[in-house]
């Protein structure tokens, strides 16, 4: 009967998924060591993580994952738990290394076009020739894996085990997107996705960047006031409509900033305006001058209207936001106009 060896070994480890992700634990990297003695099996893991439930599941299924393996004897799986490094600078708001300015895209509700607007600016703010990031922090939606391509590519992890980061148009990339299978949901608890979105900031390798840009989900709820809390912020961007439903939640969202001593960098008005291809009129759809008016009340700058463009949301589906694929577009132009005031307003 044939003995398990380090290449059975490893295949076996590797169908077995991290708990609440579609990677296996051996792209993760925590298999520190793998051997064989005869039919006997040992393996070495190590997780940053403080829930002792994840731990269990992992060995649980790796000794079931490893007993399989046809002439397999004794098998033991020793895990060695280690506490997720905290942030730098002690208690409070703490810098992420490398990266000189984070600037968090929010919304007071869904629907606005939060994302469209955080990965347009990202992107407009790489084509600037800054060094760009953007990491979705929306864990249970996210979409920044869709709006750049290549959702089906998956991020490997560096000698220090840090999370690599996708590269799409010149912007580094962490979305929970890439994790993920696309029909697969992200069923996690408050305190678990706390924990992923601090691994997604401090434990991606960034890199040396002008810019972070963070898609915040809406709301106000818990990764909002973690990032907060955690993150030093150069400044928060609201994006809305101009439809009063909007404005009262975009509200919200501004008071939370001001609450916690964050910036208002300014609002962007997103769907401002559509001009029909047919008839060359422009229609206001939801209102017009909310933004602006919001913006006046407020006493920060309104810095852009964004039109409704049918391209812009092709170009978002299809991975290939509006500012890599339709520069002359109207949308572009009001993006790489943004991308220009907040740079000066940051300098």
């Amino acid at each position: 009967m044939p003995q398990p060896d380090q290449d059975s070994i490893r295949a076996a480890l590797a169908t077995v998924k991290y708990p609440g992700f579609s990677r296996d634990i051996v792209s993760f990297g925590i298999v520190k060591e793998a051997t064989a003695n005869g039919a006997d099996i040992s393996v070495q893991l190590v997780l940053a993580t403080n829930d002792t439930g994840t731990a269990k599941k992992i060995q649980a299924d790796c000794t079931a994952a490893l007993q399989a393996i046809p002439g397999a004897g004794r098998v033991d799986v020793r895990i060695d738990i280690q506490a997720p490094a905290a942030p730098t600078g002690g208690a409070g708001p703490a810098r992420i290394d490398g990266v000189k300015h984070i600037i968090a895209v929010a919304s007071g509700k869904g629907g606005v076009g939060k994302s469209t607007v955080a990965a347009n600016l990202a992107l407009a703010l790489a084509r600037s020739g800054a060094a760009t990031g953007l990491c979705d922090c929306d864990i249970y939606g996210p979409s920044i894996a869709l709006m750049f391509g290549g959702a089906n590519e998956r991020p490997t992890a560096d000698e220090e085990n840090r999370i690599i980061p996708i590269r799409r148009h010149g912007v580094a990339l962490m979305s929970m997107g890439y994790l993920l299978d696309e029909h697969s949901p992200a069923v996690l608890r408050g305190p678990m996705v706390t924990r992923y979105t601090q691994q997604f900031l401090r434990q991606v390798a960034w890199g040396e960047l002008d810019f972070l840009v963070l898609d915040l989900p809406p709301g106000t709820g818990d990764i909002q006031l973690t990032i907060v809390q955690t993150v030093a912020l150069s400044g928060a961007i609201i994006v809305t409509t101009p439809q009063e439903v909007a404005l009262i939640d975009a509200r919200k969202a501004i008071a939370m900033f001001e609450k916690t001593n964050v910036p208002v960098l300014g609002i962007v008005e997103n769907m401002s305006w559509f001009l029909c291809p047919g008839d060359g009129k422009r229609y206001d759809i939801f209102g017009t001058g909310g933004g602006a008016r919001e913006a006046a009340r407020l006493k920060v700058p309104l810095l852009g209207e964004i039109p409704i463009e049918p391209k812009v949301r092709e170009a978002g589906d299809t991975g290939l936001p509006a500012v890599a694929s339709h520069t002359e577009s109207e949308a572009a132009k009001a993006f790489l106009s943004v991308a220009g005031k907040i740079q000066s307003v940051l300098a």
